[in-house]
């Protein structure tokens, strides 16, 4: 059974994981507040438990038996944010600091039933994919909403930014998952957005907060 520590370490190490699953130690300590020193032990520790391949001075990589822990360390989190807003009646943007906690109980009836409540969700409030109770994860195909074009519909599924400054800006502009978004014209200088959706006739979006927003073409 990893420790809430580990288990900080396996999550960071899925999700900074580059198309080769490799994370360079720098980017693991940058990303968990760490020293060098500190994360590179962690790893070691890792590796003896059979979570990770190490070797000096090359990227750490997670094992399957890696894998599968830190999806479903990730599945926990989720599956608390669902509830918390789903049950619950929390913002979307309330909802990571107490997952974060709840995540790290291990007790795997209280999640099955936290799920068979939901209805068993496939997505998370912000629209990342749940891992299953077997660590697999559904990989959901959808485009940033900076590269779809001028007169397209598309429909807000997902983002790829979830931080709570980000959650309030969306607060902010009624924009939430499975709005339909028509757009109108794009900025050839700053390559920003004007769209419409509900009663928001002309909302116009910066390009860093349409590279954000994951969207499905409806037309």
């Amino acid at each position: 059974m990893a420790s809430s520590t580990e288990e900080n370490y396996l999550k960071s190490l899925f999700n900074l994981a580059n198309d080769q699953g490799e994370v360079s130690i720098s980017d693991l300590a940058q990303n968990l507040h760490v020293s060098m020193p500190t994360a590179n032990s962690m790893v070691k520790n890792l590796q003896k438990q059979g979570w990770v391949g190490y070797e000096k001075y090359k990227p750490v990589i997670l094992t399957q038996e890696g894998k599968k822990a830190a999806a479903l360390v990730i599945r926990k989190h989720r599956l608390t944010e669902m509830f918390l807003v789903k049950k619950m009646g929390f913002g979307w943007e309330e909802v990571h600091e107490v997952a974060e906690q709840i995540e790290h109980i291990h007790a795997p009836k209280f999640f099955e039933r936290m799920d068979e409540m939901l209805g068993f969700p496939t997505i998370d409030p912000h629209g990342s994919p749940i891992p299953d109770a077997q660590g697999r994860i559904q990989e959901f195909s959808y485009l940033p909403l900076s590269s779809c074009k001028v007169g397209q519909e598309v429909q807000l599924t997902a983002l790829t930014n979830s931080s709570t400054e980000f959650l309030e800006f969306l607060n902010g502009r009624a924009l939430r998952l499975g709005l339909n978004l028509k757009i109108h014209s794009r900025e050839a200088y700053d390559q920003s957005m004007v769209v419409s959706y509900d009663d928001h006739p002309s909302q116009t979006l910066s390009e860093k907060v349409c590279e954000r927003l994951l969207v499905r073409a409806i037309s």
